[in-house]
């Protein structure tokens, strides 16, 4: 398959360039989508030269829309994170101790549960 050692080299850094293209092409199509202030329009004149004319395209959006790029990233970054925290802490069911108490007692009450696994319960609510 290769001839000498500059064969492979030229291969690695085609396949090299290829995939680093590749990394920027898909970036720039998330931020494109990540944008909610442009266009579908605007959109779609972006995905149709990029198909069109890839290499200058990119760079003319790296050039033109970079600095808005990471902007964007990092307003994403910070929505997940929010997103994480709230599932977190409704999952973790950041009720009030006097809330925690009163579920266990109405487990008591309807004998699901045990005075010793109350007075657990209670005990665990009023630690937090």
């Amino acid at each position: 398959m290769w001839d000498s050692f500059w064969d492979f080299i030229w291969y690695t850094l085609v396949i090299f360039a290829f995939i680093a293209y590749l990394m920027i092409l898909f970036y720039v199509l998330i931020d494109l989508f990540r944008d909610h202030k442009t266009s579908g329009w605007f959109k779609a004149v972006w995905i149709f030269f990029l198909v069109l004319l890839p290499y200058i395209t990119l760079f003319v959006y790296l050039i033109a829309r970079g600095r808005g790029m990471s902007e964007r990233a990092l307003e994403a970054q910070v929505q997940a994170k929010q997103q994480t925290d709230a599932y977190i802490k409704e999952t973790a069911g950041s009720a009030a101790p006097a809330d925690q108490i009163a579920s266990a007692k109405a487990l008591l009450d309807a004998g699901t549960i045990n005075q010793g696994e109350f007075e657990q319960l209670k005990a665990k609510a009023l630690a937090h």
